[in-house]
């Protein structure tokens, strides 16, 4: 996997998917997310719970969602959501190992950490398809079922969150390298 990864590590390449998984997020930000939350009298969606929810939760946002509400997060937001994980995950993968090519490092122990936002489009996915399972269900939800998808939710933000600070320490340290480089040039 880590070969695959390297031998991909072409600027271009790292830029595309970057800017494509940027506007697929975009999109949902501005557009899909909102047009749900339209029907959810101001409940965020369970996409945008990073500490999870519990059953008491998703049956009152289901039920403030409605019939129209809750097609509009089934066939408007979900499909979207299934194609932003993976270009999530290649895109910040990508991007976390070019820097780290950039300090020399692709082939430390760090580069382990390329592998989060992977893990992070993996539960992604699984609390989509969690979501899908819990709309499909409603309102005979099962406990279980609520708390597996509130699982991955959070494996998923806590993956992200932990990757986006691992970027932004090797961001500081190629820009101090930078700097050092441009004043002692």
């Amino acid at each position: 996997m880590r070969n695959k990864i390297v031998n991909n590590l072409q600027g271009k390449k790292v830029l595309l998917f970057f800017i494509l998984s940027n506007i697929v997020y975009a999109f949902m930000l501005l557009v899909t997310i909102p047009k749900v939350m339209s029907y959810s009298n101001e409940l965020k969606i369970l996409d945008m719970l990073p500490t999870g929810y519990d059953l008491k939760y998703i049956n009152t946002l289901f039920e403030a969602l409605g019939v129209e509400g809750r097609a509009v997060y089934l066939y408007s937001q979900l499909p979207v959501d299934f194609i932003y994980p993976f270009l999530f995950a290649v895109s910040n993968c990508l991007l976390l190992a070019y820097f780290l090519k950039k300090l020399s490092k692709e082939k430390s122990k760090l580069f382990y950490f390329c592998y989060l936002p992977l893990i992070g489009g993996l539960a992604d996915y699984l609390e989509n398809i969690g979501i899908i399972t819990l709309l499909k269900s409603y309102p005979n939800i099962s406990e279980s079922m609520a708390q597996i998808t509130a699982s991955f939710s959070m494996l998923k933000s806590t993956t992200t969150t932990l990757y986006f600070i691992v970027l932004l320490i090797v961001l500081l340290i190629v820009f101090g390298k930078f700097l050092k480089k441009k004043m002692f040039c």
